[in-house]
C-alpha cells in the first residue's frame, strides 16, 4: 500500500540551496514527480524567503505563488493540477548536511505530527546529527539505545545514498 498524500502533518521535506524562492521553486517544479501530477500554485512563509515574485516561470508555463497570512515559518504548501496540497517543511539553507539528511527523513517518515518549526528545533538543537539515526514520531524522542525504528530508507543503513 502506498503512502497517501495529506494524511500525516508534513508530506515531506525539501532543503533549497538559496533563500530566492523563484529561483529554487522554478527547480523544484521542473523536477517535481509527474506521478504526482504538476505543482500549479505555491503558499509559502515570508520568513524563510526573500522577497518573491507573483508567478514563476517554469518550464513552458507558470506558477502561482503567493504567502501565508500567518506566519507559518518553514513551511510550503504545494497545489498540484489534481487539486492535491502537500504540506511540506522547508529546510533552511544554512542547515549542515546532517542536519538537512535528518529534517528531510523525519518530514517524509510517515506518521509524523511534528509542526514544521517543531520539527526544525529538534533537529537543530543536535548538531552532530547522524542521518542514520531513525527518528521516532512520539514526541520528538530519539529511538532509545540497543532499538531500531522502521524505516523506508532501508538502503541508508547499508551506507547507500
Amino acid at each position: 500500500m502506498g503512502r497517501t498524500m495529506g494524511a500525516d502533518r508534513l508530506d515531506g521535506g525539501w532543503w533549497p540551496q538559496s533563500r530566492d524562492l523563484a529561483v529554487e521553486l522554478a527547480d523544484l517544479v521542473d523536477h517535481f514527480p509527474s506521478q504526482c501530477g504538476h505543482i500549479v500554485r505555491a503558499l509559502f512563509s515570508p520568513p524563510d524567503w526573500d522577497p518573491a515574485p507573483r508567478q514563476v516561470p517554469v518550464a513552458g508555463r507558470y506558477v502561482k505563488v503567493g504567502s501565508f497570512p500567518r506566519d507559518d515559518t518553514h513551511l510550503i504548501d504545494l497545489k498540484t493540477s489534481d487539486r492535491t496540497v502537500l504540506h511540506v517543511l522547508v529546510v533552511p539553507p544554512s542547515f549542515s548536511d546532517d542536519q538537512g539528511a535528518e529534517a528531510l527523513l523525519a518530514a517524509a517518515t510517515p506518521g509524523n505530527s511534528h509542526t514544521a518549526g517543531d520539527l526544525l528545533s529538534v533537529v537543530a538543537e543536535h548538531r552532530d546529527i547522524d542521518p542514520a539515526d531513525h527518528w521516532e514520531d512520539d514526541g520528538g524522542h530519539w529511538w532509545g539505545e540497543g532499538r531500531s525504528a522502521p524505516s523506508f530508507r532501508a538502503g541508508a543503513a547499508a551506507g547507500e545514498r
